[in-house]
């Protein structure tokens, strides 16, 4: 896991002392070295920090470049099939310095081209610079594990695996993106290209780009996409399913223990990570799991849980004591986060990389599995809801829908769930998880700044054609909640702490069989969640262990730190200060809902945090 920041140019580049400023921005994600190499011609700059996981030795050593010194690369990501690839490079006469996987992906690239995306099984993000033609080469994993920001104006092109990299240049502008903030305000992050200021883009999943130094343009394309669902003919062979979900997450999570580093499981219990460290022992007899306590919150604790996982899969099992979230937290992870996220387990998700990186380098999780397999409970809920209500004439629905908007406060429980029911359920998806409708939105910023409403509309072009309901939500938020949201967030939280976290769950043949063969019915139900992936669970751990209880999400007790102390002081302080752009009357209402047992924490969240990380990068409306 590693750290990467570059530029390409049509012309030669004159200032270059950014480079490695903005590389050292991001020593966290790479303390094991550093290193820079700028191109002959002056005209390609690449700079890297490693965090050295395989081959240790200098051998892995970046920028790399081939034996011909054509071509150079920087890389950030782990490719989990790369000995299967150096095999099959060998034979095709390909030679090897380093065992490192980013030896590979230079070879897959001088083998293939830019089809290597297509032969790679890995989280990644990497610029490749091919001095024979003249091009740099940019790419994005499938599910988007590894970030990579760009920005082109005038001939040149600059990326960074973090925005604040790229902010190490004072030159470029450090204005809003209106539309971005319409989106961090309606649900919480920025989805797709976009990004929060204006003139950058975020290279989305599964997307590369070729930058031609000749003539200064770039070519955008998406190299993979989600399969369509196959339609079973006939009666389907649930038992076959079962036996290829087994045999694909094992062989998953056995690459994935791959490293020349201590590497570890994080246990919480539930199906996900208990599935993921039962093919852990099947692969190796000694293992690591990680258990994480909240002393003072018993409703957010179940060690006790993956302490019987532990014992009955006999792992070398360490119970971790959280420490308290203090509020001095938030303006630390305010700076790390270049983009905003509303999602308060952003603290606890730190805190616990922390514990766990004092005993590994590598964790394996066990994200991704909701979005594959049906596990949310709003999967449930939407479904129960067309069953239950499908036959109420849609007019009638937007009414009751703009009722709820227009009549009850922001913060009122249900609110959400009523404001939804005016979608169409046969072709679209509500946006359930508001942080603020339009009417509020509105209202927060019509003092400030223009603004315009644009969310809705950006969001409803995102949602998957697909007649069938399951499909259309599983879809987006595989695209966007999970990609935008839950992924950035274990990044930024992990590298912070120089951990890096792995997710086998998101093999992208596990997310082809998910979306390509797994029909929805075996995913979730209007009373069931996540059926294939616990009847997996069944097979495999005794019957005693119950995989049907609710599991407890990794959160913060952000509604009981706001009622006093120095939570409250500090959400005060920002959001009622008179340099924020935010409605005072708006925000005061906010406040006062909260505190009269209204659920705006998040949303309260989600206001300091953007102040927090306005203020320090000096961003302008």
């Amino acid at each position: 896991m590693c750290a990467i920041v570059g530029i390409v140019s049509s012309a030669n580049i004159s200032k270059r002392d950014w480079l490695s400023l903005g590389r050292d921005t991001m020593t966290y994600r790479g303390p094991d070295s550093a290193g820079e190499w700028w191109s002959t011609d002056g005209r390609v700059g690449l700079a890297h920090r490693r965090l050295a996981i395989i081959d240790l030795s200098p051998a892995g050593h970046q920028p790399m470049h081939d034996p011909s010194g054509m071509l150079s690369i920087i890389f950030n990501g782990e490719i989990y099939n790369f000995k299967d690839l150096r095999a099959q490079l060998t034979v095709k006469g390909h030679q090897f310095l380093s065992v490192s996987d980013t030896e590979v992906l230079l070879a897959a690239y001088r083998e293939w081209g830019t089809e290597c995306l297509s032969h790679l099984n890995g989280m990644f993000a990497f610029a490749l610079y091919d001095a024979r033609q003249k091009t740099v080469f940019l790419a994005r994993d499938r599910a988007g594990e590894k970030p990579l920001f760009y920005h082109q104006a005038n001939g040149q092109l600059r990326f960074a695996s973090e925005l604040k990299a790229l902010l190490a240049d004072p030159a470029l502008p450090r204005r809003i993106n209106p539309e971005a903030l319409d989106c961090y305000l309606a649900i919480g992050y920025i989805p797709g290209n976009y990004c929060i200021l204006q003139g950058f883009q975020k290279l989305p999943p599964a997307h590369a780009l070729l930058f031609n130094l000749q003539t200064g343009q770039s070519k955008l394309w998406k190299y993979w996409q989600l399969p369509e669902l196959e339609v079973a003919k006939g009666d389907l062979d649930e038992p076959a399913l079962l036996d290829e979900l087994e045999h694909l997450l094992e062989d998953s999570v056995r690459r994935q223990l791959v490293a020349d580093v201590p590497v570890g499981i994080l246990l919480s219990g539930g199906v996900d990570s208990s599935l993921v460290t039962a093919m852990a022992v099947r692969a190796s007899s000694k293992i690591k799991t990680f258990t994480i306590t909240f002393p003072g919150h018993a409703n957010h604790d179940e060690t006790r849980y993956a302490r019987l996982i532990a014992q009955y899969l006999q792992t070398e099992h360490i119970e971790l004591e959280c420490p308290p979230a203090t509020s001095e937290l938030l303006p630390q992870l305010a700076l790390q986060f270049d983009e905003p996220v509303v999602d308060s387990s952003m603290l606890p998700t730190f805190l616990v990389s922390q514990l766990v990186r004092q005993h590994c380098t590598v964790a394996l999780g066990g994200d991704g599995g909701d979005e594959l397999f049906g596990g949310y409970a709003h999967y449930s809920r939407l479904q129960w809801i067309e069953q239950k209500l499908g036959f109420v004439p849609l007019l009638m629905r937007k009414a009751i829908s703009m009722a709820a908007e227009k009549g009850l406060p922001v913060g009122f429980k249900g609110r959400n769930w009523l404001q939804s029911f005016g979608v169409d359920l046969n072709h679209d998806l509500p946006l359930i998880a508001y942080c603020f409708d339009a009417t509020t939105r509105q209202r927060l910023m019509n003092t400030k700044t223009t603004f315009s409403l644009a969310a809705e509309g950006m969001l409803g072009n995102r949602v998957p054609a697909h007649s069938d309901l399951l499909q259309r939500a599983t879809r987006m938020d595989f695209s966007n909640y999970l990609a935008e949201d839950i992924l950035v967030k274990v990044d930024r939280a992990s590298m912070l702490s120089s951990l890096e976290m792995r997710s086998p769950l998101l093999d992208c043949r596990l997310i082809e069989f998910a979306f390509g063969k797994v029909p929805s019915r075996l995913k979730a139900t209007s009373t069931e969640k996540k059926i294939l992936f616990k009847r997996l669970f069944k097979r495999i751990m005794p019957p005693e262990f119950d995989c049907q209880r609710r599991k407890q999400g990794f959160s913060i007790p952000l509604d009981e730190w706001l009622k006093g102390g120095p939570f409250q002081d500090l959400f005060n302080s920002i959001l009622l200060d008179s340099s924020c752009i935010f409605n005072e009357d708006v925000v005061d209402g906010l406040l006062r809902g909260q505190a009269s047992g209204r659920s705006n924490s998040e949303r309260l969240f989600a206001l300091v945090q953007f102040e927090l990380w306005r203020v320090h990068y000096s961003v302008s409306l």
